[in-house]
């Protein structure tokens, strides 16, 4: 026997036999828990049936169909204003759990339908981060959000700056970050760097060089005005070294592609160059310089960020680098 044992004011406990409630409770239509809790809470069938718009002789006939399914009585019609008996409290419960999981159910089938409906998440980002790691980050990003596009467009430095800061994009991926007050910078990751040559170039077999190694070679640079440039320049002078810039491009790809046709070498972060090496089109030779990287950071505007932006904030943090601290 199924039984419920309930404290009723300062009398016994009384066991009642619900058993006969289980046998049929499949057949309870939970669309009318509605009904049932609003004559419960106001204590009233004629309360009850206006809250819900029915008749007082429908919303009686429910009761009675309800208790001949259940088996059970789950009012006491002998007191004014209406009373629940033990079963009447356990049904109660159970339609209270029923409309709060139906209720959250409509939510989050809202929020799926929102998510299908979300804006695009739009990305600004520096050519090599482009090349390198956005066919994988894209892949990995529809996977857990698929109803948001991601959109990535690949500009200058500066013009990643100027799009975020103008709200055109929700992040931006650049190297040497710069904080700036309406900005939030999320270190992401630190790649080393390396000296860039022609499998051609005696440099190629060499297990590594110092920095005078590089006195007097031809040299590919960046764009004066980048951070890589200013930040490469300094680690030179630092060194003593002088080299003979042969030609300078504003980003990392057309660097590689200079290399490549033998108009000299560079210095660049390693991992950029992952695909020219397994194409045997350059080599990537370490450099004693402790300290020589490229910092990469994710920006944002000073504000809350999307739930798909979050998401892929954290996916690039996940990708086997820690983050540091915010700035």
């Amino acid at each position: 026997m199924v039984a419920a044992r309930q404290v009723l004011g300062n009398q016994n406990l009384r066991t009642v036999d619900i058993s006969p409630a289980y046998v049929s409770l499949g057949q309870v239509l939970f669309s009318n828990c509605k009904l049932f809790r609003d004559i419960a809470q106001l204590h009233s069938v004629s309360r009850g049936a206006a809250e819900n718009q029915i008749s007082q002789s429908a919303a009686s006939q429910h009761l009675q169909d309800l208790e001949r399914r259940l088996g059970a009585t789950l009012l006491d019609r002998t007191t004014r204003p209406l009373v629940l008996t033990p079963a009447g409290q356990l049904y109660l419960n159970l339609c209270r759990d029923v409309l709060r999981r139906e209720e959250e159910f409509r939510q989050t089938l809202a929020a799926l339908a929102d998510a299908a409906h979300e804006a695009p998440l739009r990305v600004a980002s520096i050519y090599s981060i482009a090349l390198t790691d956005m066919a994988r980050l894209r892949e990995e990003f529809t996977n857990l959000c698929p109803g948001v596009r991601l959109n990535v467009e690949y500009w200058r430095p500066d013009l990643v700056y100027q799009a975020v800061l103008e709200g055109r994009a929700d992040l931006g991926l650049v190297s040497y970050p710069e904080a700036r007050r309406d900005l939030t910078i999320i270190p992401w990751r630190a790649e080393q760097m390396a000296v860039a040559v022609r499998p051609d170039h005696p440099f190629a077999t060499r297990l590594g060089l110092m920095p005078k190694d590089l006195d007097g070679e031809q040299y590919v640079a960046f764009d004066e005005e980048l951070a890589i440039r200013r930040e490469l320049d300094r680690f030179l002078r630092s060194a003593d070294v002088q080299v003979q810039v042969a030609m300078h491009f504003d980003n990392i790809q057309m660097v590689k592609e200079a290399v490549a046709l033998g108009h000299g070498i560079s210095i660049l972060p390693d991992k950029t160059m992952q695909l020219e090496i397994e194409q045997r089109r350059l080599v990537a030779v370490p450099i004693q310089a402790p300290g020589l990287f490229r910092p990469v950071g994710i920006i944002h505007r000073r504000k809350k960020i999307s739930c798909a932006a979050a998401t892929f904030v954290e996916l690039l943090l996940g990708s086997g680098v820690p983050a540091l601290a915010e700035v």
